[in-house]
């Protein structure tokens, strides 16, 4: 069962959005517990994740990413698809 606030988790799954493919992106970026998502920048874990992986990840791993540093820096449970826009803002201003 996924967490309704940052206290709670224990596991990347127990955040909202996030299962065993986020949960391998993470390990494999470094980060081996939850709570050191706090203070991450998305955009920069993504960029990291397609070199350490030499592949083009799809943009909605930033969108799962902003979802989950946002959740674990004490933000309300949200759908990843919540940051979309966000994202697409981001990216339009490179």
């Amino acid at each position: 069962m996924k967490a309704e606030n940052s206290s709670f988790v224990q596991n990347f799954t127990d955040i909202p959005n996030v299962g065993k493919a986020t949960e391998s992106d993470f390990f494999l970026l470094g980060i081996l517990e939850p709570k050191d998502l706090i203070g991450k920048n998305a955009y920069q874990l993504f960029e990291d994740l397609c070199k350490l992986t030499s592949s083009k990840q799809d943009n909605c791993v930033i969108d799962v990413f902003l979802a989950a540093i946002d959740f674990m820096e004490g933000g309300k449970s949200k759908k990843w698809w919540e940051f979309t826009e966000q994202r697409k803002k981001y990216l339009s201003k490179k």
